[in-house]
């Protein structure tokens, strides 16, 4: 079925004819190269093997009935070519230990491709998620930004108006001035030649007076009879008041020749001042209006450049992004339907959605599992886990997932009462299995519960039992929590007087059970207690508020209670991280000096649990050790911490509360 060349190789296509004989006296390591020139020109002429036109002709009918249409096109195109290459494989009965190894190598390297392929799929999700977040982000940022510039425009512009008009009026003024002291410079000048006039005038007068003083002593000398020593006194006398009369003019008009009327010069004096003020007013508002005009276009340039990043950053993710997915096509596919879809998507996000979906699929491909392999018996290997060869699956439901659960939390919590001892929660479950299902049957049911725990983490039961069994958790934040949650329904019925199992929005004492929440978390509780209620109705039945449906989920109520224990735990370790500050390994005076400062009111009992915690040692150990502070926080998280007083940063519970 298939041909050798003439020295016993493979031979290179055209192959050789059917029927050639083999040539003798080979050299066995003599290379293909140099038996290819003497033949060139004898492949040219000889056809196909039978077997190679076989292969091929098989080959196009199987690639001519595929669908090559459909989404698995390439798988069923490859379907032929394996075929092909397993007949080739079987015909070589030499070289099929060496092909069938590549042909297993290729199988496994696909089948590693594949399974690639679907742990990266979930991812296209959370892509998604994060394209959505960032695009809400981004348009709320755009919005909030349209509006402060559109109001930054509008305040710019009447600003602009208003240093125009201030501008104008500045200008008006200054014409005025330049008025004034053109008025001013006419007025000095006009009595510049007054003064010039006047002496012309006195000097006049002066020439008038000595003429008619001649005049008068020739006419004097003329007259006969008359007194001459009478008349030289009276002239004498009137010289004498002439001298005097024409100092006192000229001293006048030497003093006052180039003064102006007191009346006319306060006037102006007045006139000028309030001119003055009114320009160093006008200046100074229109300083200040300048300084803000530069500001305001500093905080336009800061704003386009934030307007321009945003809008660069929008074009890079609306092109990176990938559509919203429609999740009422996962009614179609999830059991129950539209109805059971829409009570689980409701008021979920698409993280809390994506995690819905898979724990949807994992339990129904769980309940399509028979059997489970077993985890071994190694140290490394929980004790209710250790088991060789395979363990059947129980198949069970949530409902009877989360019965077992709570009876186990019952009897554990019965037996720690009755010895006074803490037992090991992952020693106790197994005891629990093998003394109620015996020893054969326990790890059936401990596989089978482990794994229903393990897909289901959205239901409080579940999940709260799966991290205290794997150790992710203190069990003191469990009882913790169902502590908070008893002392509040104490709290409720105690204010219920009349035992009718409601009460007002008013009563509701919350802010009694929790004096160290703050306003927003009291509010929240508040909101979630009257999910059920209308606008208009105000009396809330706070007995059902800490039920539970048959699967073992709470209410909205409650899951708010331990959100926001979670919440409230984070944000103390937060303070205490940064009090921390750039220290990357703490010791036990330092981490107790750090809790004292954000909670001054936490006692020395509290304080000595919360060191245990961060160093996994007894009271009695020494605590001087160093330990990473990721460490400590990571150890604190896992137990049950939180705040004992207010934040000292208020200095009360008020301020505690708008942290």
């Amino acid at each position: 079925s298939f041909q050798l060349s003439a020295r016993g190789h493979w031979s290179t296509w055209p192959a050789f004819a059917s029927g050639q004989s083999i040539l003798r006296n080979h050299k066995p390591c003599c290379a293909p190269e140099e038996r290819q020139s003497g033949n060139k020109q004898t492949l040219l002429t000889i056809p196909k093997p039978r077997y190679l036109e076989q292969l091929e002709s098989y080959l196009r009918k199987e690639l001519q009935s595929l669908d090559l249409t459909k989404k698995n096109s390439q798988e069923l195109k490859l379907q032929p070519y394996r075929e092909i290459f397993e007949f080739f494989i079987d015909n070589f009965k030499t070289y099929k230990p060496l092909l069938s190894a590549i042909k297993n190598e290729y199988e496994v390297t696909l089948a590693h491709q594949k399974k690639t392929i679907r742990a990266l799929e979930p991812l296209k999700a959370m892509v998604t998620t994060v394209s959505k977040e960032c695009t809400r982000q981004i348009l709320a940022l755009q919005e909030k930004e349209k509006d402060e510039i559109n109001t930054l425009k509008q305040e710019k512009q009447h600003l602009l108006k208003f240093i125009d008009n201030m501008k104008e009026e500045k200008n008006s003024l200054q014409t005025q001035v330049e008025h004034l002291q053109t008025s001013v410079a006419e007025e000095y000048a006009r009595y510049l030649n007054e003064y010039g006039a006047r002496k012309v005038l006195l000097a006049k007068l002066n020439d008038m007076h000595n003429e008619r003083l001649e005049m008068t002593r020739h006419q004097v000398q003329d007259v006969k009879g008359e007194d001459v020593v009478k008349l030289t006194l009276a002239l004498k006398i009137a010289r004498q008041d002439l001298t005097k009369a024409q100092v006192k003019l000229n001293t006048m008009i030497a003093d006052y020749g180039d003064v102006v009327p007191r009346r006319d010069f306060e006037s102006l004096e007045k006139k000028y001042s309030d001119l003055l003020q009114e320009m160093k007013t006008l200046q100074k508002d229109f300083d200040q209006l300048h300084k803000e005009y530069e500001t305001l276009l500093e905080i336009h340039r800061e704003t386009a450049e934030e307007r321009d990043n945003f809008c660069a950053e929008l074009q890079r993710v609306q092109h990176n992004c990938t559509p919203r997915p429609n999740w009422e096509k996962c009614s179609e596919v999830i059991p129950g339907g539209a109805d059971r879809w829409g009570c689980l998507a409701e008021g979920k996000t698409s993280d809390q959605l994506v995690s819905v979906l898979l724990e949807e699929i994992g339990t129904g491909a769980l309940r399509e599992i028979n059997v489970f392999p077993g985890w071994g018996k190694g140290d490394q290997v929980p004790v209710y886990l250790r088991h060789e060869g395979e363990v059947k699956n129980k198949k069970l439901t949530k409902k009877d997932v989360v019965n077992i659960l709570k009876d186990v939390w019952r009897e554990k919590i019965a037996l720690e009462q009755q010895t006074g001892k803490r037992s090991s929660l992952p020693e106790f479950f197994l005891s629990y299995l093998q003394k109620k299902y015996g020893d054969a049957a326990a790890m059936e049911w401990s596989y089978t519960l482990y794994e229903n725990m393990r897909l289901c983490q959205s239901n409080h039961v579940l999940s709260s039992f799966y991290d205290i069994l794997t150790g992710k958790v203190g069990e003191e934040q469990y009882h913790s929590q169902n502590q908070l949650i008893s002392n509040l329904q104490k709290e409720l019925a105690a204010r219920d007087s009349s035992n009718s199992g409601s009460l007002t929005s008013k009563h509701m004492a919350v802010r009694e059970a929790f004096p160290l929440k703050r306003k927003q978390s009291i509010q929240e509780l508040v909101d979630a207690s009257r999910c059920k209620l209308d606008g208009t109705e105000d009396l809330i039945d706070y007995i059902s508020l800490f039920k539970e449906d048959e699967e073992g989920n709470a209410k909205p109520f409650v899951a708010k209670l331990r959100t926001q224990y979670v919440r409230e735990k984070q944000e103390y370790l937060s303070q205490l991280k940064n009090k921390l500050g750039d220290l990357t390994e703490v010791n036990a005076d330092d981490l107790k000096t750090a809790f004292c400062t954000i909670d001054p009111d936490i006692d020395d009992q509290t304080l000595d649990t919360y060191i245990g915690l961060a160093y996994q040692v007894r009271r009695e150990q020494p605590d001087q050790e160093l330990v990473p502070v990721e460490t400590a926080l990571e150890r604190l998280l896992a137990g049950d911490v939180r705040r004992v007083g207010p934040s000292p940063r208020e200095g009360s519970t008020a301020g505690f509360e708008g942290e």
